[in-house]
């Protein structure tokens, strides 16, 4: 039964029935407002399902797991929302991801780092007017730091691979900020034109030393709304491989001094085989077709 409802809703190849293009173009002329989606529905409702070519609508929240840059490492202890739709390519099976209609693919949640300033900085090497300022904010205790994961290009999503735990099943390019008032309103670690790019899979990774291959896992499924909404609960995404460039922006106009004491201190830039990210949580999918008819 769960195979069905997996061919109607997550647009996989080979589970999935196709859904009419003339159908859902005849539908997305006349969707009302997204306010209008209620219970289990509202999340739904930053998904494009105007756009006639979006089959699938994705709803997840990252409730735990960790990312570790260098020497540091943030919990993820507060929620962060991934949001969006997906086009299935029906000859190849692979999945386009479309992000929220308000912008808001990847929530902007700060997170503690642990340790703050002092884990963030190494001041050794700063002249003596910023080294004056770091040491003020460490006797007042203004020495909190949050990192805020922020998307800088379009993900990339299989949720074959998801499903059948095996290569990539998300893929994020990011930047990383990182924020005090020691380190200014630009301080970040990778950028549009240099992300740090989480390839995470639900299987196993294949990292370089020293890291050691970790696995992640699909987590369960069930189905709600009368089998219409399919939720992966307890999903586990990793990725052990990737690299972290140097940061860059920090301190305003001290960054030339300020950067390389970020770089210093959380041990940046970092290769490959040094950093590890991992997201757990629960997923939401549901046809574009089905968030429209609850619209009407």
């Amino acid at each position: 039964m769960i195979d069905n409802r997996l061919r109607h809703l997550t647009g996989l190849r080979r589970m999935m029935l196709l859904l009419s293009a003339t159908a859902l173009l005849a539908l997305s002329l006349a969707v009302p407002a997204l306010a209008q989606l209620k219970g289990d529905w509202v999340v739904f409702a930053q998904c494009q399902v105007k756009n006639p070519e979006v089959t699938l609508c994705i709803h997840a929240t990252n409730t735990g797991g960790e990312l570790q840059i260098g020497k540091v490492t943030i919990p993820i202890n507060k929620a962060i929302t991934f949001q969006g739709g997906s086009i299935e390519d029906p000859n190849t099976g692979q999945e386009k991801f479309v992000g929220a209609y308000n912008g808001e693919t990847l929530s902007k949640t700060p997170l503690s780092v642990p340790g703050g300033l002092a884990a963030v900085v190494d001041p050794t090497g700063l002249p003596k007017g910023p080294h004056e300022v770091y040491e003020k904010l460490i006797t007042e205790g203004i020495t909190g730091v949050t990192a805020t994961i922020e998307l800088v290009g379009n993900p990339g999503i299989s949720l074959a691979n998801l499903l059948q735990e095996q290569d990539v099943a998300l893929e994020l390019p990011i930047r990383v900020k990182l924020s005090n008032p020691f380190l200014g309103e630009e301080c970040y670690i990778g950028s549009q034109a240099n992300p740090v790019t989480l390839a995470l899979t639900t299987g196993t990774t294949g990292p370089p030393k020293p890291n050691k291959p970790i696995s992640g896992t699909a987590g369960t499924l069930s189905f709600e709304d009368a089998s219409q909404i399919l939720v992966i609960a307890g999903y586990r995404l990793v990725d052990n491989a990737f690299s972290a460039p140097g940061a860059a922006g920090c301190g305003g106009i001290y960054s030339a001094f300020i950067d390389p004491a970020v770089n210093a201190g959380v041990g940046l830039p970092s290769a490959a085989g040094h950093n590890t990210a991992v997201l757990s949580g629960t997923m939401q999918v549901a046809a574009a077709s089905d968030v429209i008819n609850q619209m009407k």
